[in-house]
């Protein structure tokens, strides 16, 4: 009798696999077609059992059961917050696979340790067998409490989905909710009945398919998919035209007689007349498709409508028939993204404009300021200008080269930022600023705290630009344009590549102003007098590394200053006092 119970239960549930089988349809959920191929499994476990004539034979049959079983649990929860629209994140899904596996793997050890089962014996009674006397391990109690946590999450999502989801019929929940309270009673309820050797679960198991076989069909009718193709063909807002392989034409919906008004007279499993600006479009479209499968987009106009094409191949199953073309209506989008195109062309013009007025009114300012802490020293007329310009001529030889891996950006704000690299003079007390003659020490000394004034100066200035790199830039030319290169310069003491690079830049066009300068206490240097002091100081004064880069721009320097010499004192040739007043 327990034998043919088992076997009951196991022809019927192939039996309902097999119809599971017969009616599939690719929409239906991956979890319930598991659920139909676990539950034999799980069932003839229970029947081998049955059949075991000892402990050895009934502990592998065991095994076959905890298989079925284990997963099977798994696959009801996923399948169940899958209908119930729950989206489970992969991360989870390992996390729930992971702990079934290690469960399953715990009930492969039967027999061998006592992770799952500490000790088990083997009766047999009638020609039915089972196993008895379990004494269960703590793997066990993880596949009692992981089974319940599933029960528990099932149930939640069931609850949930009654309660705030609207787009989750109530009748399939309904369908749900009872196999699994089946279920919960087998599993934890009453696990015998008549006699120790016959379990429920496999009843449950059973019960279970009926269920989601009526789940599925029930689900089939909110599946618009299926439910609501035959519609969308003949009535939708997407025009269909289908063609086989040989170009004969199969077939449209009303839609697609509305943009293509020629196919009307087309005469199904016939090529498209010829001449016609269908046929024209249709077969450029299949030459550049078969050329290219990725060359599928098209884009048609009629009238004053503009319709996307998509052509893709006709299948019949899995097997291709031919080829299938969407159209869909673009013109409301073609038309707002022409009007937002053309809004974001004006406002990035407009934009543009008025960053370079911003941008303008910036640099003018700071021209602006260097002009008038210039003016306050009645020695150094034009310098903010003409080491700008000195700068420039620099860069221009370090870009032919680019040895020193320097950007164009970096470049552009060197030279927007030497106007700025005195600012700090303002700072200077108008006697010792203004003095005709050489300074005393002590007057040295407060000449040269206008490098780190200047830097408080321009920090101040600049701060909260989203230039970030002007800023540092600017910064560090009015702080650091003093230092030396062997360390005995102004006013950090900063040695070699500790100064930054625009510094070093800076110091070289500022001294050479200095010394080919007219000033009111001296007259101006000769060039080749300047280009020894210069060359003398690579290495010492400047970074030896701007060397050549110097030598290459020494002609363009000399061509420059050579044109300021007819300039009236004042505009014209400048300098520092630092290297030309001597204390």
């Amino acid at each position: 009798m327990v034998i043919a119970y088992y076997q009951i239960l196991f022809v019927l549930s192939i039996l309902l696999t097999l119809l599971y089988m017969m009616t599939w349809h690719k929409h239906f959920d991956v979890h319930v077609t598991l659920i139909f191929t676990m539950v034999p499994i799980a069932i003839l476990g229970n029947l081998m059992t049955a059949g075991a004539s000892n402990l050895t034979e009934a502990i592998l049959a065991n095994k076959i059961t905890y298989f079925g079983g284990t997963f099977l649990m798994l696959m009801i929860t996923l399948a169940i917050l899958q209908l119930c629209d729950f989206r489970v994140p992969r991360w989870l899904r390992f996390i729930m696979f992971a702990a079934s596996t290690l469960t399953y793997f715990g009930a492969l050890t039967v027999g061998r340790n006592e992770w799952f089962y500490k000790s088990v014996d083997f009766a047999n009674e009638n020609g039915a067998g089972w196993l008895t006397e379990k004494h269960y391990g703590p793997l066990h109690a993880f596949f009692v409490g992981l089974v319940l946590a599933y029960f528990a999450i099932s149930f939640a999502a069931m609850i949930y989905s009654a309660i705030r989801k609207k787009n989750v019929p109530n009748k399939v929940i309904l369908l749900m909710f009872i196999p699994e309270m089946v279920a919960v009673v087998a599993f934890y309820g009453v696990r015998t009945v008549v006699t120790p050797q016959v379990e429920l679960l496999p009843v449950a198991y059973v019960f279970a398919q009926i269920m989601y076989l009526i789940i599925i069909h029930q689900v089939c009718l909110y599946d618009i998919t299926d439910t609501g193709i035959d519609t969308m063909v003949q009535n939708g807002d997407k025009g269909f035209v289908s063609f086989d392989f040989k170009r004969r034409y199969l077939g449209c919906n009303e839609t697609a007689l509305d943009i293509f008004p020629e196919l009307a007279d087309a005469k199904v499993d016939k090529v498209l007349p010829t001449n016609t600006v269908v046929s024209e479009q249709v077969n450029r479209w299949l030459d550049t498709f078969e050329n290219d499968n990725t060359q599928n987009s098209f884009r048609y106009h009629y009238g004053d409508n503009s319709y996307m094409v998509t052509l893709t191949h006709l299948y019949d199953g899995k097997r291709k028939g031919g080829y299938q073309f969407f159209l869909s209506d673009d013109t409301k989008r073609q038309k707002y993204i022409e009007l937002i195109n053309d809004f974001n062309f004006r406002l990035k013009e407009q934009v543009a404009e008025k960053t370079q007025h911003i941008v303008e009114m910036h640099e003018k300012l700071i021209m602006g300021m260097a002009t008038m802490v210039e003016s306050r020293d009645n020695s150094t007329g034009g310098h903010i200008r003409r080491t700008s310009e000195g700068v420039r001529i620099l860069t221009d030889e370090i870009r032919k080269d680019n040895t020193l891996n320097i950007s164009e950006d970096f470049i552009r704000n060197v030279i927007k930022a030497a106007p700025m690299h005195d600012l700090g003079k303002i700072a200077v007390d108008d006697v010792i600023l203004r003095k005709p003659g050489r300074f005393e020490p002590w007057e040295f000394e407060k000449m040269k705290a206008h490098a780190k004034e200047g830097a408080h100066i321009v920090h101040a200035i600049l701060e909260g630009t989203d230039d970030v790199e002007f800023h540092e830039i600017a910064e560090n030319v009015a702080h650091y344009h003093h230092e030396r290169w062997d360390g005995s310069g102004y006013p950090e003491g900063l040695k070699g590549e500790e100064i930054p690079l625009e510094a070093r830049i800076m110091a070289i066009a500022d001294v050479y102003d200095a010394l080919v300068s007219k000033r009111v206490y001296k007259d101006s240097m000769p060039f080749d007098k300047a280009d020894s002091i210069i060359m003398e100081g690579m290495g010492t004064q400047f970074d030896p590394a701007l060397k050549r880069f110097y030598e290459a721009a020494r002609p363009r320097l000399e061509a420059y200053y050579s044109e300021q010499e007819a300039v009236p004192d004042g505009s014209g040739l400048s300098g520092d006092n630092s290297m030309c007043k001597k204390h």
